[in-house]
């Protein structure tokens, strides 16, 4: 029999496995990205929204807070939207490894909104993924614009992670989500009316293994993986939590090579470039956790 730390070590990989096949259904649904991520955000929100029942969790929230966490649901559409969209336009490796660049854009947004000086080692790592990033883009050129969506994805990850981190100070975790996924869906809807020809009944007719695979990623890969790793971050050390979920890229990219040999087989300097910036993710993990571990201890 297993005991219970080693489940909870299971279960955290487990998450971060989740985390790295999102984008393998990102590939197999046929939908373009916008569709897709309202779909995501309404099934989850449904799901949240009973899970909250269930539980008979408070949601109640101010007009403020509720203005500042719609703002971040659009931010999260955003995000799900562009990185969706730059699996559609290269391939799931190039997404997955521009997507690694959001810990260097962290590096810059957490230092505004919570006030504190930029970390000196945070800059040099910000310059060895651009190299790692120039790698990538000088052997992958004709993914150039999958390489922009998925950078432009990592920014909207950082913000919204730094964003919620400061909404924790006040809030639960699953009123936050569930207030950022209605948001999400009423932006997305009003622009699909505005912009994309609005809602008809030929909108809802997608195929049935369209519809499977949404109902995955919008509750195993969405409402499950939130509950889930609110509780593992309670029986794991942040640390571990942290350093585990920075291998959701290499996860996703090996997946990704068993999925789909022909399509994401790359050459050899985007592995290279892709080494260099999941290390230094992995790095500036290591180091941020030390010398947190530090400040407790003194």
């Amino acid at each position: 029999m297993l005991n219970d730390k080693v489940k909870n070590y299971l279960h955290l990989h487990l998450l971060v496995f989740i985390a790295g096949f999102t984008a393998i259904l990102g590939k197999l649904i046929t939908i373009e990205a916008v569709s897709l991520v309202w779909y995501r955000m309404f099934i989850a929100a449904i799901l949240m929204f009973i899970y909250i029942k269930i539980t008979k969790i408070d949601i109640r929230i101010t007009r403020k807070s509720l203005l500042k966490l719609s703002l971040a649901g659009i931010i999260i559409a955003l995000h799900w939207i562009t990185f969706f969209a730059a699996i559609d336009a290269s391939n799931i490796s190039i997404t997955l490894a521009m997507f690694s660049t959001g810990a260097f854009f962290a590096s810059f947004i957490e230092p505004i909104i919570y006030k504190r000086k930029i970390i000196w080692y945070e800059i040099l790592f910000g310059i060895i993924v651009i190299v790692g990033v120039w790698i990538i883009t000088q052997s992958e050129i004709k993914h150039i614009k999958g390489i922009i969506l998925g950078i432009s994805s990592a920014f909207l990850s950082s913000l919204f992670a730094v964003l919620n981190g400061k909404f924790l100070e006040e809030h639960s975790a699953t009123k936050i989500s569930f207030y950022e996924f209605i948001s999400g869906v009423i932006f997305i809807s009003i622009f699909i009316q505005l912009f994309g020809g609005g809602f008809s009944l030929d909108y809802f007719k997608i195929s049935s293994s369209d519809f499977t695979y949404l109902f995955i990623l919008a509750s195993v890969c969405t409402a499950y993986a939130f509950i889930a790793s609110v509780y593992v971050m309670k029986q794991i050390s942040p640390y571990t939590v942290v350093l585990t979920y920075n291998l959701e890229p290499i996860y996703g990219i090996v997946i990704a090579l068993i999925y789909f040999p022909d399509s994401e087989k790359m050459s050899p300097a985007f592995y290279y470039g892709a080494a260099i910036i999941l290390g230094v993710v992995l790095l500036n993990g290591i180091l941020k956790n030390i010398k947190t571990i530090k400040r407790k201890a003194t």
